[in-house]
């Protein structure tokens, strides 16, 4: 039998997982998933991607991906790649640590991503590793409940916004939502066609238009819709606009306290497709990874200030229209 077939694209959403070979641990200790974590952490913002879920097991893990720039291969290549890197060098061994290639199931969002991450959620709890998911250290769960530490490069909204306006009544919830599962009342939402297709039939019947004609044991599929992002510029003017200042006043360099700027850089890195070294250099030669801290440190400054909530949330219809 052929080997599944890559199908990657801009926005596509994914179902990952990889196991170990011969299926040893690929995990033997905190410091293991902790560096996984930041490896991880490091390819959102490198190459744009946003995770919606994760959870760290023994010998596998679990991660649900959307790759806004189409650049799935990328992604997993080095992120499989760097982790063996770092496991060989700590524990003194050579060769393949993952067994064979990753399997990426590619997910239908709107109908399947919250039950997918539920399914996700409870690993640990169908493994017998923890009574309650939250209890799980090594997952995504306890940050979508507030239940422990919400990652400010984890993507969460979009399933919180499901559940309800208010963060709160949306964590509480997608908990209640996430113990239906314990108690045995649903269905698993993996029912997948050929190997690699999570979706209701229009959605398969558009992902199998892709690979038509296409020989599916060897293929590997790449293409890039043709999405209308925003430049830099047009970035600034609408955070100009919307905060009521200058030019100057955003692009030159400036400290923290400058809530407009940080505005500026959050949106530019979430809709332009562009690098953060490319962002940076637009915006007064800002090191790749200021750009990446000056967008955590909004994040951060939103949870506590509902007025710049209130506006971030006004400037970010612009870019989704």
């Amino acid at each position: 039998m052929g080997r599944p077939i890559r199908i990657e694209y801009a926005g596509g959403l994914y179902h990952i997982t990889s196991r170990g070979n011969e299926r040893k641990a690929i995990f033997r200790d905190d410091e293991d998933k902790a560096k996984f974590l930041e490896i991880l952490r490091d390819y959102h913002e490198r190459y744009g991607i946003m995770v919606h879920a994760y959870v760290l097991m023994g010998n596998h893990y679990h991660l649900i991906l959307e790759t806004p720039q189409g650049n799935l291969l990328k992604v997993m290549h080095g992120l499989n790649g760097r982790y063996t890197g770092y496991f060989n060098r700590k524990y003194g061994r050579v060769g393949h640590l993952f067994q064979g290639r990753y399997k990426g199931i590619i997910v239908e969002k709107g109908a399947y991503l919250i039950p997918l991450s539920r399914y996700v959620h409870l690993n640990p709890v169908r493994a017998g590793m923890a009574e309650r998911p939250e209890q799980y250290r090594w997952s995504s769960y306890p940050g979508y409940i507030g239940k422990g530490k919400e990652h400010g490069w984890m993507e969460c909204s979009w399933i919180l916004s499901q559940f309800g306006k208010s963060r709160i009544r949306a964590r509480k919830k997608y908990r209640e939502y996430t113990e239906e599962g314990i108690r045995g009342k649903v269905e698993s939402p993996l029912r997948v066609h050929g190997q690699v297709i999570l979706g209701e039939e229009e959605f398969i019947e558009k992902i199998k238009r892709m690979v038509r004609g296409r020989r599916l044991s060897r293929e590997i599929i790449e293409r890039r819709t043709f999405v209308e992002r925003p430049n830099l510029e047009q970035v600034l003017e609408i955070v100009m606009r919307s905060f009521g200042v200058k030019e100057g006043d955003i692009r030159d360099k400036g400290g923290r306290a400058n809530t407009a700027r940080k505005a500026a850089l959050y949106f530019s890195q979430r809709y332009t497709g562009l690098g953060n070294d490319v962002v940076g250099r637009f915006f007064g030669g800002i090191h790749y990874s200021g750009v990446s801290k000056a967008s955590a440190r909004l994040k951060e400054e939103m949870v506590s200030n509902k007025k710049l909530r209130k506006l971030m949330e006004e400037i970010d219809s612009h870019f989704k229209t």
